[in-house]
């Protein structure tokens, strides 16, 4: 049962990764885009797609809270059971796991995004001739 909950916890975890590149993947690829020249702006969409799967299938994924179902909590104590309720509990956590996880990088990124669009924009303004 635990090898079944560790496989379908996986690729909910997948799905749900898939789902969110999808929607992020025009904003990234026009903000790259504009921040890096074009030869090397497909790489770096690539690149933040791959950590889109990295990060989220990680956050999704709790190996660590999954042991639960196969290790005791102490000496001689029972294994917790994979019940219905608990299924649905831990397919809930992986949903959200996994989301939360995206966010946070998608944040990061997006933050320093910002920061470079300044930078790019403040470079382009210096360049521009001034005209009174």
């Amino acid at each position: 049962m635990f090898i079944l909950l560790l496989v379908v916890s996986f690729l909910i975890s997948v799905v749900v990764c898939f789902v969110v590149a999808r929607v992020f993947q025009k904003p990234v690829a026009s903000i790259l885009q504009r921040l890096i020249s074009e030869e090397v702006h497909t790489a770096w969409v690539k690149y933040l797609k791959f950590a889109v799967y990295v990060v989220g299938i990680s956050g999704g994924v709790r190996v660590w809270d999954l042991q639960k179902y196969i290790t005791p909590k102490t000496e001689g104590g029972a294994i917790l059971e994979l019940t219905q309720d608990r299924w649905i509990l831990e397919i809930y956590w992986t949903i959200i796991g996994t989301l939360q996880s995206i966010a946070w990088m998608l944040l990061v990124f997006f933050a320093f995004a910002l920061i470079a669009y300044v930078v790019v924009k403040g470079q382009e303004l210096k360049r521009q001739p001034r005209t009174r």
